[in-house]
């Protein structure tokens, strides 16, 4: 269960990416332009704007710790989100840059093989990010941040992404210059993808949008809770790294209030037991026979 504490522990992945990105992109674009290789280059420039995601998840982590108050009595938990979504737009103006110089340079005609110093490098960014992706994977799962769990897959990506200039480089050295434009313009629609992929889910949970494939494995949890007679509602929406459900529950009407209570409170438990839910608001209402129902 997430905690405004390991919220603060969140941060130290998002400052390892961070610290990460700064030296790896200064070095492959630099690199890049000694060595003459687009490919390089190009993964480079995603390194930048990986920097602004992974600033993003830190200020997104750190404006979510703050506490509810009289304006945000669900807390500030969406600041990760919105922060997602400013980051997507600027990943992707830097991936279209990349596409458009790499669709020149391929267009052009003039190829030549870069240095195979290139080739090394990109391999061994490679293997450099993807330890960091281990590192922030896991403490994604400890400390049950989603943000933190996009950037540890963010690192995954780059890590394939910098194999992927280096098998072009490596092809290009071998006869087929072209090759490493190509990689370069493969890196930059790969940007763009993991641009798209950041805004669809973010606005698809900044306008409440919500998994049905998970909504239903919370539906049936609910009903199988004992002394639940009937769903009459169900709905769940994301708020940061966590989920709000509201359920609609109908019981025995021979009930008393304290044992419908003792349902409500059974269903809270199971959510939490469960799926790992905190914020879970129940209504209680007698049980209405299908017969009655339709008189209605």
């Amino acid at each position: 269960m997430e905690t405004y504490g390991s919220l603060k522990e969140g941060e130290k992945g998002a400052w390892l990416s961070i610290v990460t990105y700064i030296l790896l992109s200064l070095f492959k674009i630099s690199m890049g332009y000694v060595t003459g290789s687009e490919a390089l280059t190009a993964d480079g420039v995603n390194n930048t704007t990986d920097i602004i995601v992974s600033v993003a998840v830190l200020i997104g982590l750190r404006i979510s710790r703050k506490p509810p108050d009289t304006d945000h009595p669900y807390g500030h938990r969406r600041a990760e989100t919105i922060a997602s979504m400013v980051a997507s737009f600027i990943m992707a103006a830097a991936g279209l840059q990349v596409v458009i110089q790499a669709g020149k340079s391929f267009l052009s005609g003039e190829h030549t093989a870069p240095n195979m110093a290139a080739a090394w490098v990109a391999l061994g960014s490679s293997v450099v990010m993807y330890g960091v992706y281990m590192y922030n994977r896991n403490l994604a799962k400890r400390v049950n941040s989603q943000s933190l769990m996009a950037a540890a897959h963010d690192n995954r990506s780059d890590a394939l992404v910098s194999i992927g200039a280096a098998v072009g480089i490596i092809g290009s050295r071998f006869g087929y210059p072209i090759l490493d434009a190509a990689a370069a313009f493969a890196v930059g629609i790969v940007i763009c993808k993991t641009a798209w992929d950041i805004f669809s889910e973010a606005s698809h949970a900044l306008t409440d949008g919500f998994d049905e494939k998970r909504l239903k494995e919370f539906r049936q949890t609910v009903k199988e809770t004992p002394g639940v007679r009937r769903i009459k509602d169900i709905r769940a929406r994301v708020h940061g790294s966590h989920v709000l459900l509201d359920v609609v529950v109908e019981v025995g009407r021979e009930l008393s209030v304290e044992q419908s209570h003792e349902i409500s409170d059974h269903i809270e438990k199971r959510m939490l037991d469960k799926h790992e839910i905190v914020n879970v608001h129940v209504h209680i209402e007698p049980y209405v026979e299908p017969e009655t129902r339709k008189q209605r």
